[in-house]
């Protein structure tokens, strides 16, 4: 036999449901906001920034020729300035711990 009565549900049910629902939805919308959504090809470029959609040569077209290879030099150095940077920074965290190991 059962030891509970008919009759109305106590407070603390009605919370552990309540807390169960609000369980599910905060799961199903994490689950919603991650999910990576598609976007017509039409539309694409009106979600990027300007800075992404125009080419670089637009942006450097008003600039004197001196300026656009100074400019080009400068992001070759920084670029080849930065993979020195990681390859050392790699070669110091990996490959010094496969030596000893």
């Amino acid at each position: 036999m059962i030891n509970q009565t008919a009759g109305p549900v106590s407070a603390g049910d009605i919370l552990y449901f309540m807390r169960v629902l609000l369980f599910i939805a905060f799961l199903s919308m994490g689950y919603t906001l991650s999910r990576p959504r598609s976007v017509p090809d039409d539309t694409k470029d009106e979600l990027l920034l300007p800075s992404v959609v125009d080419s670089p040569e637009k942006e450097w077209a008003d600039l004197p020729p001196w300026q656009r290879r100074a400019s080009e030099k400068a992001i070759e150095g920084y670029a080849a300035a930065q993979e020195k940077k990681w390859r050392r920074w790699n070669e110091a965290m990996f490959e010094r711990s496969t030596d000893h190991g």
